[in-house]
């Protein structure tokens, strides 16, 4: 058996007990909770962020190790947007809704979720997930963005992150391609899991446009809309294979 799993094996019953301990609680799925006061989650330095911002600590301490690996090959990377909760989505989502008042309702829908969430339904609510340098797509295309890109596809699965939202020519629905958004797969998987056990359009509710959530299809098409081979349960072949950044959480 590979050291690195077996080790990996042995530090998972402590890795699941801290990590589960938010996990079945609703109002975590659905963002309803103050991260800053959460007793896992931690704000990140300015080193490493754009502005202030929170995350898991298990989270953090992965992005702090792919950090330094990517600037020992000459690679910058800084987050733009991490942990949001229901209210700050709402915000996000109710500033696009009015700003879309001409639209029939279920057409501003299917707008604003080319690119945003629901509240009550991100993957920013879990601390699991994160923006990084950039929120355009084209920035990824070109130069010094192209080359953090291919950076981040070759070696953020070794730290545990994955592109959840890839482009949509394999058949992937619900959000357009963001080449910015990667997330923290060994803790974001369970909680996809749970959502899906736990979550129902009845607690999809307390914002604009919110009754349209089961007709615009936000949990098949939206909440389980990330890359195939990301669905839990998660599969072996994509745990990362340094487990060193989890001894922060002891």
């Amino acid at each position: 058996m590979n050291r690195s799993f077996f080790v990996f094996l042995l530090l998972l019953p402590l890795f699941t007990s801290s990590a589960q301990q938010t996990v079945s609680d609703l109002d975590f799925l659905l963002g309803k909770y103050d991260y800053r006061t959460a007793s896992n989650f931690v704000k990140v330095d300015k080193n490493y962020a754009a502005k202030s911002i929170y995350l898991n600590e298990v989270v953090y301490a992965a992005f702090k190790e792919m950090h330094l690996q990517a600037k020992q090959e000459g690679v910058e990377l800084k987050i733009v947007s991490g942990t949001r909760n229901f209210n700050e989505q709402k915000a996000i989502w109710e500033r696009k809704w009015r700003a879309l008042d001409n639209m029939v309702s279920l057409a501003k829908v299917n707008l604003i979720l080319e690119y945003s969430s629901m509240p009550a339904t991100s993957r920013h609510h879990w601390g699991t997930d994160i923006d990084i340098n950039n929120l355009e797509n084209s920035y990824f295309e070109e130069g010094r963005g192209r080359a953090e890109y291919e950076w981040l596809v070759k070696n953020a699965p070794k730290f545990g992150f994955y592109q959840v939202y890839t482009a949509q020519d394999s058949g992937r629905t619900g959000y357009r391609e963001e080449k910015w958004h990667w997330s923290y797969m060994p803790l974001a998987a369970k909680y996809l899991q749970n959502f899906n056990e736990l979550v129902d359009y009845c607690e999809i509710t307390g914002f604009e446009g919110s009754e349209l959530a089961e007709e615009a299809g936000m949990i098949p098409n939206y909440v389980n809309g990330i890359h195939r081979e990301l669905h839990s349960p998660l599969p072996l072949s994509i745990l990362p294979k340094g487990i060193v950044y989890l001894q922060d959480e002891e």
